[in-house]
């Protein structure tokens, strides 16, 4: 539950919003008790009435239609009000988490999968609107009208009134909070069984061309259906609890029911309430208990929220790869890269640098050649400082990179990834990742410069047109330019590129090595590839291999 609450602070942001649904959820159930109530004590005293003409009907049923659209005006709102509030605050939760995480990537291996952290990205985040939207809006609204609703049975039926407050309690506070005891392993398992199908689904589709080539097919929809049997399995035990739950809220009910209409029968007999005014008083106390119904719905949902609540903690607390030193130095204004006597070995042991030494001069291009695994990608992460080596140290301008702040760096070196990524919107979003500020006759000319202007010109909606996840709706040449221009839309003095023509064809990879030398004009440039280089476009090659560098001619 701490993990839970831990986020309240994000909850707060959103305190207008969720407090106008509280008071829509307010006003519809108050209109459902006095509509049911006016409704009883309106047929009763109709149906007593002797002289038809003497009754007024025009008052009453007034009321009931009045009440009546007041409960659908009122549901509604608040269904439109609860709902636009929750999806801001996941948007608040997403952009907080992903705040956390930034300076911890890339995560340390602590046993959780891609399809694990995924799940936890998204599927967990979700899962947390039910703890705010659906949960305490109902109990809080239940209490209130609980609490009115025995002050006006406290009035007619006293005797009554102490039977329903005491069923309503335990409907609304024990009941629940006894479910959340019962549930809470219950929930965790139902979370840890949706990752576990969610990691099967996204480990079928990676590897869906494998498993065709090596005719696994079927070994991989039984791990996916076992997955999902598991799953529906936990879903099915926490339903069966809610059921249990809302069966004893459905007796309860029954019994603050019975206690006012036994005790209300004895107050008509003694002539202290009429009729049709008892009646009312019924339907009413009927239509109180319904937040209950809502309340145990929810927390049924409840011990899953808290079970995802502590997952996505576990990866938010998780110990950031690097830090900045306490005491950090300004940037130094040269742009000059020395690796001096680096020794670096992931967290197995296994060596990939061993008393390295690289000089990189400012405004030149650099490209390291060597095989997939030679380490190219761990030396521009030790650029970057998204590690830092167990020996030696890594300089800009003579300046260790342990001693400024991580993000004046990352101002001053951009990265283009081996993968491409892009993200589902329009273009115009994806390239503004690189600098925010970047105005669209910027992006124009950024566009023409990798030659993708033209290709842009003729899309729907041209820099607002939609691309898809990961850029499908790109061809793989075309998605790797945007992400080009992306990176080249940042201000950095610096270009890291990691394998930046995988997946390209020979002609289009050429072609990117012709516009490289064109766009990276007075920049430092450092690229890791195992292509083909044309001759003339770097100043200097290296081959890495056993975690040395050899300089060898550019071809």
């Amino acid at each position: 539950m701490s993990a839970l609450l831990s986020f309240l602070p994000l909850f707060r942001r959103q305190t207008s919003r969720f407090g106008l649904a509280f008071l829509l959820g307010a006003v519809t159930l108050a209109a459902g008790i006095a509509l049911l109530g006016v409704s009883g004590w309106f047929l009763t005293a109709a149906a007593l009435t002797t002289a038809a003409a003497s009754f007024n009907l025009f008052g009453p049923s007034s009321l009931i239609r009045g009440f009546s659209l007041i409960r659908i005006g009122a549901r509604y709102g608040e269904k439109l009000v609860g709902h636009d509030a929750t999806l801001w605050l996941l948007a608040d939760l997403r952009g907080w988490l992903f705040a956390q995480l930034f300076p911890r990537m890339p995560l340390k291996d602590n046993g959780v999968s891609h399809g694990e952290l995924v799940s936890r990205l998204t599927a967990d985040i979700d899962t947390l609107d039910t703890a705010f939207l659906v949960a305490i809006g109902p109990v809080l609204t239940g209490l209130v009208f609980g609490a009115v609703m025995t002050a006006i049975l406290g009035w007619y039926v006293p005797e009554g009134a102490l039977i329903y407050a005491s069923a309503l309690a335990t409907a609304t506070v024990a009941v629940p909070a006894a479910l959340i005891a019962a549930t809470r392993d219950q929930g965790k398992r139902l979370v840890r069984a949706s990752a576990a199908a969610r990691n099967a689904a996204l480990q079928t589709m990676d590897g869906l061309a494998d498993f065709i080539v090596f005719d696994e097919r079927q070994m991989a929809q039984r791990q996916f259906e076992n997955a999902a049997r598991a799953m529906g399995a936990a879903r099915r035990r926490l339903a069966l609890s809610g059921s249990i739950a809302s069966a004893v809220v459905q007796l309860l009910a029954g019994v603050a029911l019975m206690g006012v209409l036994w005790f209300g029968i004895q107050s008509f007999q003694h002539g202290e309430i009429g009729g049709p005014l008892l009646v009312g008083l019924l339907l009413a106390t009927l239509a109180s208990f319904e937040a209950t119904g809502t309340i145990v719905r929810s927390v049924s949902r409840l011990s899953a929220a808290i079970a995802a609540a502590e997952q996505i903690r576990s990866v938010a607390d998780s110990p950031p790869a690097v830090v900045d030193a306490e005491q950090t130095l300004t940037m130094p204004a040269a742009n000059d890269v020395a690796f001096d006597g680096v020794t670096f070995a992931h967290e197995d042991g296994r060596p990939v640098f061993q008393d390295l030494d690289f000089r990189v001069a400012a405004g030149s291009r650099i490209a390291i050649l060597g095989t997939s695994g030679s380490g190219k990608s761990t030396l521009l992460a030790l650029l970057l400082r998204l590690r830092d080596p167990q020996a030696g140290r890594v300089t800009l301008g003579a300046v260790d990179l342990r001693t400024v702040k991580q993000e004046a760096l990352h101002r001053r070196i951009a990265l283009l990834p081996q993968e491409t990524h892009l993200f589902m919107g329009s273009l115009r979003d994806n390239l503004l990742i690189g600098n925010p500020e970047a105005k669209d006759d910027r992006l124009w000319a950024m566009l023409d410069a990798v030659r993708l202007g033209d290709v842009v010109r003729d899309l729907p909606g041209q820099l607002d047109a939609y691309v898809g996840e990961k850029g499908w709706t790109l061809s793989a040449g075309q998605a790797r330019r945007l992400s080009l221009a992306r990176t080249l839309l940042s201000d950095a003095d610096i270009l890291a590129l990691d394998e930046p023509t995988s997946n390209l064809d020979p002609e289009a990879e050429r072609a990117f090595f012709e516009d490289l030398a064109r766009l990276t004009a007075g920049k430092t440039v450092i690229l890791a590839t195992h292509a083909s280089l044309p001759a003339g476009i770097f100043d200097q090659c290296y081959r890495l291999a056993d975690g040395r560098l050899t300089k060898e001619k550019c071809a």
